[in-house]
């Protein structure tokens, strides 16, 4: 199965950011996509997960799956991720038990919302 991980690129994270400087959201797009994807996972950009006082924020997405939002990341976290990413692509409905889980999922989730359909 693939899964779909949303990056939000216009994330500022609550930070003041200079002009001409990346916010954080497009630096974090930018670490999880500088090293091939896991299997399974398509990392594509998003204009606003609407997590504005929690960015920079992703979320993880698949047909007939739960679909997660974690927020408070930052480029520093792209392997934990990506690993979560993977562990994430590995199950058939989403729900990747909470043991197993990378800990920044465990302790920055935002949302969890049942499938669809």
């Amino acid at each position: 199965m693939t899964v779909t991980l949303h990056v939000c690129i216009t994330c500022r994270a609550g930070q003041p950011v200079l002009e001409g400087e990346a916010v954080p959201g497009a630096r974090l797009h930018a670490a999880l996509t500088a090293e091939p994807a896991p299997e399974g996972v398509r990392i594509v950009p998003v204009e606003c997960l609407s997590a504005c006082s929690n960015g920079a924020a992703v979320a993880l997405s698949a047909p007939g799956c739960w679909t997660y939002v974690y927020g408070q990341m930052s480029d520093a976290d792209a392997p934990e991720i990506l690993a979560g990413a993977a562990a994430y692509a590995a199950t058939t409905d989403g729900i990747v038990p909470w043991r197993e889980r990378v800990q920044i999922f465990r302790k920055r989730s935002l949302a969890r919302i049942p499938p669809i359909g």
